[in-house]
């Protein structure tokens, strides 16, 4: 009886944390300077609130790239990617593969369909593919 594993992308999520916290130090930035400026254009507090928040906005937007998951275990995977989430059973699943050139793995379901793991990114080298590995065993031991 195997147990849950769970994946998570490596640098992406070290990279959107960096990219986010520079936006909002940015946008933080120019709102404050923004008040006073030789243009002869007036900017408002107002003005100078929205360039922050916008910072904010933009860091939550880049942030959404960490959000992808992968939880998988003797009945079936959860993929949950940057918008959608998906549970599969691991009867429904033909294979678990990750094609040359691609960047990320995937599951290939019947009928010529496949969903994209994005969780398990090839930039992740090593990580990923230990994670395709061991989702293969599951879907393996699962389908015995």
């Amino acid at each position: 009886m195997m147990t849950a594993i769970v994946l998570r992308p490596k640098k992406i999520r070290r990279v959107a944390w960096a990219c986010a916290i520079g936006l909002v130090a940015v946008f933080t930035v120019v709102g404050v300077l923004l008040g006073d400026t030789p243009t002869g254009v007036i900017f408002r507090t107002s003005d100078q609130v929205a360039m922050i928040v916008l910072g904010f906005l933009l860091a939550g937007g880049v942030l959404l790239l960490t959000r992808p998951r992968v939880t998988a275990d003797e009945s079936g995977v959860d993929v949950r990617n940057v918008v959608t989430s998906h549970h599969y059973d691991w009867n429904d699943v033909l294979s678990v593969s990750f094609p040359d050139g691609a960047a990320w793995a995937r599951l290939e379901l019947p009928d010529d369909e496949y969903v994209s793991i994005m969780a398990v990114q090839a930039t992740d080298r090593d990580y990923a593919v230990s994670s395709v590995r061991a989702l293969r065993e599951l879907h393996k031991a699962a389908r015995i």
